[in-house]
């Protein structure tokens, strides 16, 4: 089977997608605007698109159709529905599978009713739409009532690099216990609410239990465009001694970041799915995450981790506060979390489900292909 895929050359999970595929023994042919293409499987073809930026979605139409005709593939599947579907929907190419990301469906569509009335369209254009999460799958029935089954689609994980550390939780009474993310530093993903938790942790810590509260340390991994502010943050609050800002590092060396923690926290207001904190609990770390989108779906409330409150660091800091007196529950929900991983979200299961799709898709008649036939 051929596959056309539409996306991002530059974005770590595409690549996977691609290279995934590839390597499940598909033909794999990747379109992108990108001219910094991450390291793909050699048999991945790979064809670059003439036009750039916003403007190039809706320019490329025509030169993504001569590399459908060209190619024949079985069919396309486009990922980011604001983007690279329109791109697919101007293109005429088909069949069509477009997947969604997040801020395709959650943020484009309330820009303007234009925005949303061409997403609507973008989806309605799809013969069929993936979804990481059940939370935006209801998100894209919301924007396009009547569209009909949405395959969710769960980004899996690599369960040989994301593995637990050699060793147990920190247990020691003086070893230092490490509180932290790795994330973007947007506002959107709440590392400023994760800071507020964390100082609150260190009050109430500091006259119940001050001995506990003097190995506590928070550490921030990841650049974007909050960074000062969230470095100024800290050192008002008077935590920036204890607090490390690490710049970010390729996904190869995430796991490596994960090691250092005993606590992983993601407090985003908004969140599609959750790959970082499945990834954290592949690592057998206990996880506390707020209620926002896909969170919920990921975490087994209690038993891998503790979802609470979107915006709430007060309920943050007392799930936090649990996890730090007690070593055991930090082992416990390490432990159970690596388990749900692998049971529901390894990356093998997530491409054979994806090719399952496509088999589908291929093996049925869709009615909105029939006038794009080359």
């Amino acid at each position: 089977m051929k596959v056309l895929l539409l996306a991002n050359g530059a974005s770590i999970h595409a690549a996977r997608w691609v290279n995934g595929l590839a390597e499940a023994g598909l033909e794999i042919v990747l379109v992108t605007q990108d001219r910094d293409v991450l390291p793909l499987d050699g048999s991945v073809v790979v064809h670059q698109l003439p036009f750039s930026g916003s403007l190039g979605y809706f320019r490329n139409g025509s030169a993504l159709r001569r590399i459908w005709c060209q190619e024949a593939p079985s069919l396309v599947h486009a990922h980011y529905a604001s983007g690279y579907g329109t791109t697919a929907r101007l293109g005429g190419c088909g069949p069509l599978l477009l997947s969604v990301w997040g801020s395709d469906v959650y943020r484009f569509p309330n820009r303007s009713p234009l925005h949303r009335w061409w997403l609507q369209g973008n989806l309605a254009a799809a013969d069929r739409v993936a979804s990481t999460s059940r939370a935006m799958a209801e998100q894209v029935r919301r924007l396009t009532p009547g569209i009909g089954q949405v395959e969710v689609t769960p980004f899996g994980i690599d369960l040989e690099l994301f593995a637990p550390a050699a060793g147990p939780p920190t247990i020691a009474d003086d070893a230092p216990i490490v509180i932290g993310t790795v994330k973007t530093l947007r506002p959107v993903y709440g590392i400023d609410l994760l800071v507020e938790s964390f100082v609150r942790l260190r009050m109430v810590l500091a006259q119940e239990a001050p001995s506990v509260a003097d190995r506590l340390r928070l550490r921030i991994v990841g650049d974007g465009p909050e960074r000062e502010s969230l470095s100024t943050l800290a050192a008002e609050r008077g935590i920036a001694r204890v607090t490390d800002f690490v710049p970010k590092v390729p996904h190869s060396k995430v796991a490596a970041e994960l090691s250092k923690l005993d606590v992983y926290v993601a407090l985003s207001r908004h969140e599609s799915f959750g790959v970082a904190v499945l990834e954290a609990s592949a690592s057998g770390l206990p996880v506390i995450v707020s209620d926002a989108g896909g969170l919920p779906e990921v975490v087994r409330h209690a038993k891998t981790g503790f979802v609470v409150p979107r915006e709430c660091p007060p309920a943050a800091a007392d799930a936090l506060k649990r996890l730090v007196l007690d070593a055991e529950l930090r082992r416990t929900l390490g432990s159970a979390g690596r388990t749900h991983v692998c049971r529901h979200y390894g990356w093998r299961e997530s491409v054979r489900r994806m090719i399952g799709i496509y088999q589908d898709m291929e093996s049925r008649p869709l009615g909105n292909t029939l006038a794009r036939k080359p």
